[in-house]
């Protein structure tokens, strides 16, 4: 264990450390500074506007800038739905791969518009290189450009005095993707790509057996192996908290993550954005003090739950060790715990932290079978996304999600003391109050509401494959996950069906859209509010009572929401073994 929490550490310190100087940078970057970026990429940027007929000094109010979000990701989804559809017939497409039937194709397309990147397909068996790179690819660098856009906004909103301007929406996207996605994104490929993660537009291979064998009466002597630009997809995959992978295994296939630093810089990846969004509003709004106490939560959030999971998992099976089976390795971070769907050269510890970050973000990656895991180790995992994402969270709408948690903090802080709510110089009134409940409400109500669906119907109940509590967590992670836009799944339920491509369908585009509409009226209400300046009631928002009261929102609103939903799951799995070995005595 001692070795799981030093990785852990490792990780953690690793991803603050790089996300000082970008946040940082980013901060330059939206401010419109001049500096060694904008000398290289203003041009270019300049040209696209040209062509766009962007007018990067108009500003929108909220309404145009929703609204412009909302068409931008239309649009986008709508290209990729149809070019699933009619892949068959273009090109780059080696393996002669048909069209998407329609069913996944909307899913997929819904999916991957709205950063949740939910698959009910094998990438290696359904899709063609160029729907991965011009479809898939694309879409992983706009949703997450989409998601920052949305945290811009809101900061804008809780910095600026008496104004209806929120920014230009056109103008925060392009400046994402062309000042932060890209670069970084094209460095973490080079990385990868030198560790071994495949890149190329070559046909799959076929690999000569050594040992040929018979199966069903035939003789395998040749192994098909896909390969495909693996490398460009996987660097904004885990940058933009996308988490679709190319193949089917996801994380656990060699050729996406095929050695221990790779790994480790995957586990990275997956917070550094997250963390540097944190500092740039510190920058922004002139609170850096504040930015390291929202910090400061996720972490007091993250790491506990996060050592749970690799505890859990570490521990192995307790029917196992009533047989006398020895699953302890106090040696190395491989080889010692609950090694089932797990791969050996990742070992159960980095498997559970990886689920832990995949899942507290919104990246939904897997380098194991999260079906797999001990049933609390599985149930950290569903707590994570049903805590709203908000310990780090989604590339934007993490920190978005958590502006909404502080805001609604100190509205509960004015409460007590008995005065007018205040967040960093704005008075938090009821419009705002009402704007931020509904934003953090919508997610729980669409979990229970579509978990209760499923459970109650045939078609919810057909793709269930384990029965019990088990089966029942099948179903609460099948609607969590989309509901929170993060992707992953339990492997043990068949999701490709009708009604688990409609209702989750459903649930992605409801998660995304209903949840942060409310939070940029809220921006478009604060921005036309004068700042005040602070009291002696004021709640200030960088001391240790605001962390504790911050903490213990995000975890009363989790808990009362979901805790009867996991009692019913992992809890209750979690003890059976014990309840078995207590009636065996």
């Amino acid at each position: 264990m001692n070795l799981a929490i030093a990785l852990t550490a490792a990780v953690l310190l690793v991803a603050i450390f790089l996300a000082v100087p970008i946040g940082r940078y980013m901060y330059m970057v939206y401010s419109g500074e001049r500096f060694w970026a904008s000398r290289i990429l203003a041009p270019v940027e300049n040209v696209l506007y040209r062509i766009s007929g962007i007018r990067p000094n108009e500003e929108m109010d909220w309404k145009r800038y929703a609204i412009a979000l909302l068409i931008f990701n239309l649009f986008g989804g709508l290209f990729l739905y149809g070019l699933l559809l009619v892949q068959g017939a273009l090109p780059l497409n080696p393996e002669h791969f048909p069209g998407v039937p329609g069913g996944s194709a909307f899913n997929t397309a819904v999916s991957f518009t709205t950063n949740t990147n939910w698959q009910d397909y094998a990438g290696e068996s359904t899709m063609s290189y160029l729907s991965q790179m011009l479809g898939l690819t694309v879409q992983n660098f706009l949703s997450a450009a989409t998601g920052i856009t949305i945290v811009l906004a809101i900061i804008r909103g809780i910095t600026r005095q008496k104004t209806v301007d929120l920014g230009n929406f056109w103008v925060d996207m392009t400046r994402t993707v062309l000042y932060a996605l890209l670069p970084l994104s094209f460095i973490f490929a080079l990385v990868l790509m030198e560790q071994g993660v495949i890149q190329t537009l070559s046909s799959y291979i076929q690999a000569h057996l050594i040992a040929p064998f018979s199966s069903g009466g035939k003789q395998v002597a040749h192994q098909v192996l896909a390969v495909g630009p693996v490398a460009s997809q996987e660097a904004i995959m885990m940058l933009g908290n996308n988490g679709g992978g190319f193949f089917n295994a996801n994380d656990a296939h060699p050729f996406e993550n095929p050695t221990a630093l790779t790994n480790f810089l995957e586990m990275v990846a997956m917070i550094l954005i997250p963390t540097a969004l944190v500092f740039l509003f510190g920058h922004m709004a002139k609170a850096r003090r504040t930015a390291w106490a929202i910090l400061a939560a996720m972490l007091v959030l993250f790491i506990p739950l996060a050592l749970a999971s690799e505890h859990f998992d570490l521990s192995g099976n307790p029917l196992f060790a009533h047989l006398g089976v020895t699953q302890a390795n106090l040696l190395s971070l491989t080889g010692g715990g609950n090694m089932e769907g797990v791969e050996d050269r990742i070992g159960a510890a980095a498997s559970a932290l990886f689920g832990s970050l995949a899942t507290a973000t919104s990246t939904g990656a897997a380098n194991s079978a999260y079906d797999s895991l001990m049933p609390l180790s599985g149930g950290v995992n569903l707590f994570f996304m049903q805590m709203g994402e908000t310990v780090f969270g989604g590339v934007g709408t993490g920190l978005a999600t958590m502006l909404a948690f502080a805001i609604f903090a100190v509205f509960l802080g004015g409460l007590m003391v008995g005065r007018t709510p205040e967040f960093l110089g704005k008075k938090i009134g009821a419009f705002e109050i009402k704007m931020a409940s509904l934003s953090i409400l919508v997610m729980p109500l669409l979990v229970l509401i579509g978990t209760a669906i499923a459970v109650s119907t045939s078609a919810g109940r057909a793709g269930v494959f384990n029965p019990g509590p088990h089966g029942f967590s099948e179903m609460l992670y099948a609607i969590t996950s989309p509901a929170n836009n993060n992707g992953s799944a339990f492997g043990g339920l068949s999701s490709d069906t009708r009604f688990y491509n409609l209702i989750t369908g459903l649930c992605i585009l409801f998660g995304r859209y209903w949840a942060y509409l409310p939070l940029l009226a809220m921006a478009g209400s604060l921005a036309g509010k004068q700042k005040v300046p602070a009291g002696a009631g004021t709640l200030a928002t960088h001391t240790p009572i605001f962390i504790s009261l911050l903490v213990g929102v995000v975890l009363l609103v989790g808990a009362l929401n979901f805790f009867p939903a996991l009692a019913l799951g992992p809890i209750a799995e979690q003890l059976a073994p014990f309840a078995t070995t207590l009636t065996t005595h």
